[in-house]
């Protein structure tokens, strides 16, 4: 097919709201953590920007996206490197009527906001410098084999017939898997489970997630690669399944403590728009609003006694937000997908008769948390024993703000930190 200029339009501007999406998850990290750590937080997000652009040209793309190395269907060859056979002009192998280049890049800036992810499980505690090496090596070896095992030609997980339209294999469960396993590895900050850790600044997490919220439109309608009827219906699920969650955790708020919260309210809104997007272009609108309301009671339980009860300091709860709302998505599409919507998917899910489909995310759910689980915990275990990755105990009640890049996100202020 020729090159769409209509579509190239659509996913032009697809990329921008999805890179913007990195830099928005900055500010709602940020509004999370106490005041001293504010401009590390930020920082140990928007680095990503940087690191994954470069990361993608050299090797990247080519690893996740280009011929598939030895038939095994882990990692793509290094043909595409440096972008090589890559055109601003012709249409790519994964996208017809929009220029390879183009693909490339739309893909890139998942690959970007997926690490920034897994830093806010780790955030208050690690050394800037360990936390950019993490980085380097875990796109390297667990993003780019995860989206050639789940998108690329020949991968492990798509001959599976597994089914992943935005990234719940890819992005939500290996960040979430990812950041659970580092953390643990990492340690906890000093004082966890003495003393109460407060957010320090409320309306700025709204502002990140209001952003979070708008890019995750183009987040999954982008991934229909074309300007039409299946880029609407992705864009309708992630809407319903997102407002549904967001009604069900204030439920669970009223019924528990008679009030709702700010917090509350946004954090179920995320956690609508993590649970659909594996399936967006897959179920029915109907479908999507069960996903969306059915995700917030179980992550609430997550946050409020799965992680007390194991005591893991996933600060800024990655794996309980990310991790169970990418499982739960992706289970839920073998349950409610139909080919009717997709044909990409086989094989209707399992609520429609079939059960291949619900069988293939079952299977490619236990490769995607079992990789995810054991690369993560190989680079954590190698980078303790090479170099310090935490920061000194006096540096942490200082904040890493001042110890790590000289520098106060509130210079004027005199009180008492949170």
């Amino acid at each position: 097919m020729m090159i769409n200029s209509g579509d190239v339009a659509f996913i032009l501007i697809c990329t921008m709201l999805v890179f913007f999406m990195t830099p928005g998850l900055g500010l709602f990290y940020a509004g999370m953590v106490r005041r001293k750590n504010v401009l590390n937080t930020f920082m140990s997000v928007f680095f990503c920007c940087g690191l994954a652009t470069i990361m993608w040209y050299v090797v990247g793309y080519s690893l996740s996206f280009g011929p598939d190395v030895g038939g095994f269907g882990i990692v793509g060859n290094l043909s595409n490197a440096f972008f090589n056979g890559v055109s601003a002009t012709e249409p790519g192998p994964y996208a017809s009527t929009i220029p390879g280049e183009l693909f490339a890049v739309f893909q890139l800036v998942f690959c970007m906001v997926t690490p920034a992810i897994v830093v806010g499980s780790l955030s208050g505690r690690m050394k800037f410098s360990a936390l950019f090496i993490f980085v380097a090596f875990w796109l390297l070896l667990v993003y780019y084999p995860m989206a050639h095992m789940v998108w690329g030609q020949g991968g492990l997980i798509a001959k599976l017939g597994a089914v992943d339209f935005a990234g719940g294999y890819v992005i939500e469960i290996s960040s979430g898997i990812s950041g659970l396993v580092a953390c643990i590895i990492l340690g906890s900050r000093k004082g966890y489970g003495i003393k109460s850790y407060h957010p320090h600044n409320i309306p700025l997490f709204a502002i990140g997630g209001a952003i979070l919220w708008v890019g995750w439109f183009a987040f999954n309608g982008g991934s229909a690669l074309a300007a039409n009827g299946l880029a609407v219906h992705a864009v309708v699920n992630t809407m319903f399944a997102s407002a549904a969650a967001m009604l069900s955790w204030m439920s669970v708020e009223m019924v528990l403590y008679k009030k709702v919260t700010v917090m509350g309210a946004i954090t179920g809104s995320i956690v609508g728009l993590v649970s659909i997007t594996p399936g967006a272009g897959f179920v029915s609108a109907g479908a999507a609003l069960i996903i969306g309301g059915v995700i917030s009671p179980i992550c609430f339980f997550f946050l409020t006694k799965v992680k007390v009860k194991f005591g893991y300091d996933d600060t800024l709860d990655a794996f309980g937000c990310h991790g169970i709302s990418g499982i739960w998505g992706v289970i839920a599409t073998g349950l409610f997908a139909q080919s009717s919507i997709n044909p990409v998917a086989q094989w209707n899910g399992l609520f429609y008769g079939d059960t291949q489909l619900f069988r293939a995310q079952i299977i490619a759910l236990f490769i995607a948390v079992t990789y995810s689980a054991v690369m993560t915990g190989a680079i954590m275990l190698v980078l303790k024993k090479v170099m310090t990755i935490r920061v000194s105990t006096e540096a942490e009640a200082l904040g890493l703000d001042i110890s790590e890049h000289s520098e106060e996100g509130y210079p004027a202020f005199s009180g008492i930190d949170q």
